[in-house]
């Protein structure tokens, strides 16, 4: 072999070898609206399958399969459990119930929805969501909120997962 085609070579089996020790992306979006005309919160959770079932497997130490042929209805009711433990909001200073209404697969990814009724105005909203955080160390939760079509993002990563949203109206 001439000395191009070893370079060649070498250049490809380092960047094949790299590309193995690619790092993976941990994020998961959720949206959150309030509708007042139903005197409701609506809450969409878009967040990776493998993610959530080894969110679920550490938490439960149990293996469940979301999202496949597999799915009993014990793993979907250890993700409302999860849910319920993870995802915390008190609208006006006052805890209220999240509702878990159904959940559907995506390609890889589990979209959950939820919701919190009997809200007739909203003047603050908390949000405690550290959901997959305490699984892997870089894990983002994308928050997207729109009150009265106030639109706005947070990320909770790590340490930060909780947020005090006052809400202006137009």
């Amino acid at each position: 072999m001439n000395k191009k085609t070893t370079l060649f070579f070498a250049t490809v089996f380092i960047v094949l070898l790299s590309s193995f020790g690619a790092h993976k992306f941990y994020v998961s979006i959720y949206q959150i609206d309030f509708v007042p005309e139903k005197k409701r919160v609506e809450i969409t959770a878009r967040i990776f399958m493998d993610d959530l079932n080894a969110a679920l497997e550490q938490e439960f130490k149990i293996k469940t399969t979301l999202g496949e042929k597999s799915e009993t209805i014990q793993d979907v009711a250890v993700l409302k459990k999860y849910l319920a433990k993870h995802i915390r909001v008190s609208i006006d200073g006052k805890e209220k119930q999240v509702v878990f209404l159904s959940k559907e697969i995506d390609n890889n990814v589990v979209i959950v929805y939820l919701k919190i009724t009997d809200i007739k105005k909203i003047n603050s909203f908390k949000i405690q969501n550290n959901a997959l955080l305490d699984l892997y160390s870089d894990q983002q939760n994308i928050i997207q909120t729109n009150f009265y079509n106030n639109k706005n993002n947070y990320i909770f990563t790590g340490d930060y997962y909780v947020e005090n949203i006052t809400i202006s109206r137009n």
